[in-house]
């Protein structure tokens, strides 16, 4: 595939993450990702409280909860739990990945992260980077 035809599906699969996105309870902030593979989209997920959990993600003070689970970790491990394997695929994220996603990135097999945002703390985009997957960023469209 051409670099432009690349970006060109990398945009519309961002954008697509960024609808998932505000399907999130979250307030402070709605993350949205989708896993690629062979451009069929096998996987997705948005940040919010566990299954079975109130869909309220911020305590009385504002603060995210601990228990909060980031898109990324809610789209793998709904591939993980499906027939489908991450292995080669893409990582398609509004937010990039902090350090703990930015590990089962890795382990998941994904081998390219495209993300739209920037997150505060760039330590999980420089691991993915040190563990040789191929990282975008793509800041507008």
């Amino acid at each position: 595939m051409t670099k432009t035809k690349y970006k060109k599906h990398d945009i519309a699969y961002l954008k697509m993450a960024l609808e998932w996105a505000k399907l999130s309870y979250c307030k402070r902030r709605q993350v949205g990702a989708l896993i690629v593979k062979n451009r069929m989209i096998i996987s997705d997920g948005y940040n919010g409280t566990p299954t079975g959990f109130e869909n309220i993600c911020e305590d009385d003070e504002n603060y995210t909860k601990w228990y909060v689970l980031h898109a990324e970790a809610n789209a793998i491990m709904k591939v993980a739990a499906s027939t489908q394997s991450s292995q080669g695929a893409t990582l398609y994220v509004t937010l990039s990945p902090c350090r703990e996603c930015s590990k089962l990135i890795f382990q998941s097999g994904i081998k390219r992260v495209v993300y739209h945002n920037e997150y505060k703390d760039s330590s999980g985009i420089k691991f993915l980077k040190k563990a040789g997957i191929e990282v975008t960023h793509i800041k507008s469209f």
